[in-house]
């Protein structure tokens, strides 16, 4: 695996011969994202060695370099995710490479059903912790010395610094904001009534299917991390409402003008 990753940051070492501020990975239906940076390559996966193929609707399959608010960032417009398939090695992958790039900046972004009461579809939600409880852990087995400790310190997963960052721009943008606790499932299959209500009794506020494992990966290799969540959906013990995926990117499609308020905002302030 580790051959793999460095052949992997070689590769696009070559290509782009710069110390890049921030990886951004942007979630299901966010790729409007992307629009803001100013482009200097792009990169299709399938052009990359040991990439896969994103299979998921929402999900572009590019890697973007470019210039966001005078920083450089290398932009994933497409993640990978465990419930298509995937190992939890290949999901978190890229996380690896990016760190072998020199990057220390990591920005996440997914879609999420909410539990917390407060919430309404379309909000958006700054992760302040989480709960893992997908099937498989990324660091379980060998561990590669040369990326990081054996036990990592979780403490602090989600860089406070940032979070306040990010807070002080939709203050000053009268955007609405919540923090919570994201709650990771494996998927695919949105929750039941009594999962959610599971999730709400576990201390969760937003349930996904992505996020905790390249989380885990970043803090094992020492990055900064931050992530922001549109909530597309609700749910609890006594709500039955039935979701669909383009439910799901309509609801991303309605709170991304102030998604990319938040993260330019952090992007250009966070140092």
């Amino acid at each position: 695996m580790l051959e793999k990753i460095n052949q992997t940051s070689n590769f696009i070492k070559n290509i782009i011969k710069e110390t890049l501020d921030f990886a951004i990975v942007l979630g299901s239906g966010l790729g409007k994202l992307q629009d803001e940076v100013e482009v200097i390559h792009s990169l299709e996966y399938k052009d990359i060695p040991n990439f896969p193929q994103t299979t998921v609707a929402g999900h572009s399959g590019k890697l973007i370099y470019g210039i966001l608010e005078g920083k450089k960032v290398l932009m994933m417009s497409g993640r990978f995710h465990y419930y298509e398939g995937h190992s939890i090695e290949t999901v978190v992958f890229p996380i690896r490479v990016f760190h072998l790039l020199g990057i220390k900046n990591l920005i996440l972004s997914n879609a999420s059903g909410g539990i917390n009461p407060n919430y309404s579809i379309a909000d958006i939600a700054i992760v302040k912790d989480h709960i893992n409880m997908m099937p498989e852990h990324p660091l379980r087995g060998r561990n590669i010395d040369e990326l990081g400790p054996r036990f990592v310190d979780m403490s602090e997963p989600y860089n406070k610094k940032m979070i306040t960052i990010a807070e002080q721009v939709a203050k000053e943008n009268n955007i609405k904001i919540h923090q919570g606790v994201y709650v990771a499932l494996q998927g695919p299959t949105f929750e039941t009534p009594a999962e959610y209500g599971m999730i709400k009794a576990i201390g969760g506020d937003m349930v996904g299917m992505s996020t905790v494992p390249e989380v885990i990966v970043a803090k094992h290799m020492g990055m900064d991390v931050f992530c922001i969540s549109i909530i597309t959906d609700l749910g609890g013990p006594d709500i039955a409402y039935s979701i669909s995926h383009e439910e799901v990117l309509n609801a991303a499609n309605k709170a991304m003008p102030n998604v990319i308020d938040v993260v330019k905002g952090l992007v250009k302030n966070y140092s």
